[in-house]
């Protein structure tokens, strides 16, 4: 799995939307896959179009340093969600609740080009995953 500073390097190479989608794709199929014990209702996140599951775990103390893994159903989704997982996991808690990952992806030029349904979604999953961290903060 490519981190994100590798991906954010990987998108300055590519100037065309359907390559930056090919590659989004790409991120997707090396997404390690959320064994079924995982994909719940609750780690189910609300608000996407398609299936996507996001499973949390935390350290210990008062800004832990937490983890996510995640996984979806539809291959472009599940490129965006290892976008997001390389953007949040393996932060403080505290780091997490203040980066807003819908900037990272205007930067990487794919927010634009998202369908209405996609972009929702995305936004559901980086405010579960903020939602998550703020509540392990002491």
């Amino acid at each position: 799995m490519a981190t994100l500073n590798e991906m954010i390097d990987d998108f300055g190479f590519l100037e065309d939307w359907e390559d930056r989608m090919r590659y989004v794709i790409e991120l997707g199929k090396a997404l390690p896959d959320l064994p079924d014990s995982e994909k719940t209702a609750d780690n189910k996140v609300q608000g996407c179009a398609s299936q996507v599951w996001l499973s949390v775990s935390a350290g210990d103390g008062g800004d832990p340093e937490m983890r996510f893994r995640g996984d979806s159903d539809a291959f472009i989704v599940r490129g965006l969600v290892a976008i997001v997982l390389a953007a949040y996991s393996g932060k403080k808690a505290s780091d997490v609740v203040a980066f807003d990952a819908l900037d990272l992806f205007k930067q990487l030029g794919l927010l634009e080009h998202l369908t209405a349904q996609r972009a929702n979604g995305l936004r559901s999953m980086i405010q579960r995953i903020r939602e998550e961290a703020a509540r392990r903060l002491v």
